[in-house]
């Protein structure tokens, strides 16, 4: 299994006791490391067979969703005090992991941005981050902790990576 991405290691321990979200979470690596910390922890993927492993272990929650087909937000008016995305980026889910995020609560957001063409994969503008994207993005309604865009090696990739905590309360958007 990989080892968690360093930007996640940085600001896991500051996020508040409760529930954490895991989003397109692959193998679990990100939230395996909160369910190690005793955190509870919801994983959700198009696929989860790669944590067949934490059934039955009651502090883990495992949502076998598309995120991207356009139905519902599986996750309605939860909150989690920690979402992490890494290596993701569906424009459209901005809004509810705005909204999904309680108030106090830390997000942990690390993908792939403009430049990373040269690199590898992927490469597509549609799931590269333009520069600031994050910042403008996340860092407008909540307090930045953390912010970081550009090269990084080994394996050579241009990433962007945020760490924000919401200061507000969301109101309810159910109709």
């Amino acid at each position: 299994m990989n080892m968690p991405s360093p930007w996640v290691l940085r600001y896991a321990p500051l996020v508040p006791r409760g529930r954490v979200l895991d989003l397109a979470c692959g193998d679990g690596r990100h939230g395996r490391l909160f369910l190690e910390a005793g955190y509870e922890v919801s994983f959700v993927d198009k696929d989860v067979s790669g944590l067949a492993d934490l059934e039955g272990n009651s502090a883990a929650t495992l949502v076998e969703h598309d995120l991207e087909d356009g139905s519902p937000w599986p996750f309605g008016e939860a909150r989690f005090s920690g979402i992490v995305v890494v290596n993701y980026l569906h424009r459209p889910l901005f809004g509810p992991i705005t909204r999904s995020l309680a108030k106090g609560g830390v997000l942990i957001y690390q993908t792939f941005m403009v430049g990373n063409e040269k690199y590898g994969k992927p490469r597509n503008p549609d799931f590269l981050l333009e520069y600031d994207e994050l910042l403008d993005m996340f860092g407008a309604s909540m307090e930045v902790i953390g912010f970081e865009q550009g090269f990084l090696p080994d394996p050579d990739r241009m990433i962007q990576a945020i760490c924000v905590q919401n200061e507000q309360v969301y109101a309810s958007t159910s109709k």
